[in-house]
Formats: structure tokens, sequence, C-alpha cells
């Protein structure tokens, strides 16, 4: 993974090219640009994580970063402020659609490149990875004329390429689709797209006040950051509008918690919100070098108690030269929660939290992120151990579930299988011997068949000792 470069020889305008292209080949996500005292340090994130790719010298990091911040049209002599910028071009045949960042560190300026890859949010809905359970329920909710769907997740858990998968369902000629985004990171045809320019006064809000006198039939907010954004979005939603945006939670549950939070009033909400899609990514395993390997009791317990099924094999990552310590590109895992009747009545009733749950759990039979992310571990897309990554499985069960607890101390063993031969049964002879008297002549140990092996160097002294012992158990024992 490691790269050299020819720093001499070679202009700093092919280096960044070649770290540009070679990033984007790699199905890399970010690349990093982390100064130090001596040297400036590149990393590249791939599925998630960030590895090293090289490291420039000294007399060629300040000519490096300045050339990036050309190309992404920033301020060059400015270094003490963050600036962002973007990169729409195309290098020897490869398209670059590029965020750039700065930051001022302490020992000089940090760059981060996102490279942003929407291929997959034009492949459809039906490529993103859902569960036929899942994906049958958010084509019911985009089916609906009005109400609000968020998408939510961390950052870089796919939000947006979902929303946009979204968008090119309902991209049709007949209805009228406005944006508001910051940035736009994706021009889709059909659609109108609003940039928001903070600096001049187009915020969320002011931008979505402009846009419900523009007839839209579909709103796509890029992000609710504030409470008034979160006010206006459900208030559109209720007025004939169907509203999609994101939001930083970490399911559905925590969604309405935090919309609440922010002053939406509970009929508002509980008329509007029509669905929530919560998601994360998990590294899917290498398909060439994965192999199955016996399940732990503890992995055995907790597939048991999500999903009722009976483990005896997982896959487990391997590592080979298509794929990165066993892991090749990711898969989402999502969590739908489509608001039913009984959930909207119990958002306006304020019901607590637990039974809000049990009722969105059980009686909605919602799939949870963990069962979706055990799904995949059963049929041998990830692994037990990436699901434990990104999942808290003390939010399913609770903190305080003693099975699985004993099972993660190992406490809890996987049963012997029974014996089957009977209690009398002889190893060294392929008969039932017959009872063991003393004066049974029939029952004499020297009639077995000791076996003849290295386990057993001194088989005349056990052959006496039985004797010893058939003659007269009692001195034996006594001598013994």
């Amino acid at each position: 993974m490691f790269r050299e470069f020819d720093y001499d020889n070679v202009p700093v305008v092919d280096i960044v090219n070649e770290m540009l292209v070679d990033a984007i080949r790699k199905k890399a996500s970010d690349i990093h640009f982390d100064p130090t005292p001596t040297v400036l340090k590149v990393r590249i994130r791939i599925d998630g994580e960030l590895v090293d790719y090289a490291s420039v010298p000294e007399s060629v990091k300040k000519n490096l970063s300045t050339r990036i911040k050309i190309i992404a049209g920033m301020n060059i002599t400015e270094s003490r402020l963050p600036q962002d910028g973007a990169v729409k071009s195309t290098i020897d045949g490869t398209a670059l659609d590029l965020r750039v960042s700065t930051l001022p560190i302490v020992d000089g300026e940090k760059i981060v490149i996102r490279i942003l890859d929407y291929s997959m949010s034009l492949q459809g809905l039906e490529t993103l990875g859902f569960s036929r359970e899942n994906l049958e329920k958010v084509k019911k909710m985009i089916a609906v004329p009005n109400g609000i769907i968020l998408t939510t997740g961390a950052t870089g858990s796919g939000k947006s390429t979902t929303v946009y998968a979204l968008l090119q369902k309902l991209n049709t000629t007949a209805r009228n689709i406005i944006t508001v985004e910051d940035p736009v990171e994706m021009k889709i045809a059909g659609l109108n797209q609003v940039q928001v320019m903070s600096e001049i006064g187009l915020d969320f809000a002011t931008t979505l006040r402009s846009i419900l006198r523009q007839d839209p039939d579909i709103i796509m907010i890029g992000e609710i950051r504030d409470d008034e954004t979160a006010r206006i979005a459900v208030r559109a939603s209720i007025t004939g509008h169907l509203v999609l945006s994101t939001i930083h939670t970490n399911n559905a549950l925590n969604t309405i918690e935090r919309l609440l939070d922010m002053d939406v009033e509970r009929y508002l909400l509980g008329s509007a919100l029509t669905g929530i899609i919560s998601q994360r990514l998990a590294k899917r395993l290498c398909p060439k070098c994965r192999k199955l390997r016996p399940a732990t009791d503890y992995e055995k317990v907790v597939i048991k108690k999500a999903l009722n099924l009976d483990v005896t094999n997982l896959y487990e990552p391997v590592g080979c030269s298509e794929c990165l310590r066993g892991y090749r590109g990711r898969v989402p895992i999502h969590e739908v929660l489509h608001i039913t009747q009984n959930i909207r009545d119990a958002i306006v009733n304020s019901v607590r939290k637990e039974e809000l749950r049990k009722l969105v759990y059980t009686q909605e039979n919602t799939i949870t992120l963990l069962q979706d992310g055990l799904m995949k571990v059963v049929n041998g897309t990830t692994s037990f151990e990436e699901i434990l990554r990104i999942i808290d499985i003390s939010e399913d069960f609770g903190e305080s579930d003693e099975e699985l607890k004993q099972a993660l101390m190992g406490k809890i063993k996987t049963p012997t299988p029974a014996n089957p031969y009977p209690a009398n049964y002889n190893p060294y002879q392929n008969r039932m011997p017959m009872p063991m008297y003393p004066n049974n002549p029939q029952s004499m140990y020297p009639q077995m068949n000791m076996p003849n092996n290295s386990m057993y160097p001194n088989n005349q002294q056990v052959l006496n000792n039985n004797i010893l012992y058939q003659q007269n158990p009692y001195n034996y024992q006594r001598n013994q």
C-alpha cells in the first residue's frame, strides 16, 4: 500500500495528479495530508480505515500543499484560517469530484480531500443493500404524497447516497423537486438544486421559506442542523409536500427524541413524520479469501437472541492480494421505521421511551440495526467483529443481560456430546466384558487383548497388577 515517489525528478503537479488518481482507483473515500515537523504524512481512508500511503519530504511538502490549494480554488496566501474548496476535472481519463478542506494546526496546514462517488445512487435503491422487508417499507414511504422522511447516521455512513437514490426514484417530469444543500454534492438533471451561502444570508431557513413559494412537490434539505430548519421542514411536510432530509442520530428512536428537543411540537411531528432510515456502513468480507470458522459461544448466544437462529460456523477475514486485511468495499446496515398510526398516537400522547421502544420493535416488527447486521453476518457478507465495532449490542439487549455476560466471559460452554458407549464398555477389546468377580476366572484381565504400542510401555506390569487385584482386591488396595 505504501508508495514511494521520485520527489527530486518528478514535478509536484504530476505527483499530486498521481496521488489523486491512485486513491480513486483504490476506492478510497478520503485523502489526509498531515503535517509533522519533518515530513508531510499522507494517509488514505479505504473502507472506513486510514492507512499510510506516502511520506512527503520537507523540501517538497510546501509546494505540494500549494498545488492542492490551487486546483481547489483556494487562497494560497492564507494559511491561518480554515478554507473549503472543490475540484471538478478529469485527469488521465479519470473524473474527479473532490471536496477539499484545510485546517491550520500546530505543525502547519492539514488538508483533507473527500472523494465523492455517487455511482451507487445512480444504480437505484435496489443496489443499496436493503433487505427485502426494508426495501418494501422504503417504497411505501416514498409513495406517500406528503410527510417527512429522514435518513440518519454518523458522518460518512452513506446518508447522502441513500437520499440521492430516493431522489432518483422520485425524479419524474410530473414533479417539481427542489433541493437546498451545503454543498451541492451531486448534480442531477431535472432537479432544482440550491447552494447555501451563509456569508450572504442565504441559509437553510431563508431558502426554505422561498422554496415554499416555488410550488414544489418534493423538497430535499441537505441536513437539519438547527431548531428553525427542523420546524420549517416539519411544517412544510404537513402542507402537502414530501420532504427528504438527513440528521445525525444513532437510530429511529433517538431521531424522534432529537426532533422533540429541537422544539418541534408533538402534534406536528406525529402527523408529519412518515419514516426514518437509520444506517451504518460495515466492511464487506472479500469473497475471494474469506473462510469459515466455528462460531464462539458468545456469537451463538447473540445470534440466537437477536434472530432466533442456531449457527455453527461463521465467515472470518483472511487477506489476499485483492483486498485489505480480508475486506473489500462496504455494505450498509439499515433500520427502517415506517411510522404507523399507533406510533403517531404514541408520539402525540407523550408516551415514555420504554413504551415507545416496545411499540416500535415489538408490535411493528421493525428490524433493528443489530438484526440487519447479524443477517449479513450469517449469509457471509460481513463479519461478526465488524458488527460489534459499529453497533452497541447493549441498546438491543440492555446492560444487565446475564446470559450475554456469561457467554462473553466464557462461562457458557458448548455441551459435550453424550458418550455413545455403555458405562461398562471395555475400550481394550471389542466385546462386552463379563462381570468382574474375584472368583470368576472368566473375568480375569489376562484374557484381555491389551494394546501393544508406545502408549503402554509396560504391558506386562499392567497385567500383573490386574491379576493381583483379581486374586485379592483388599490387599491390593492396601498395598497401593
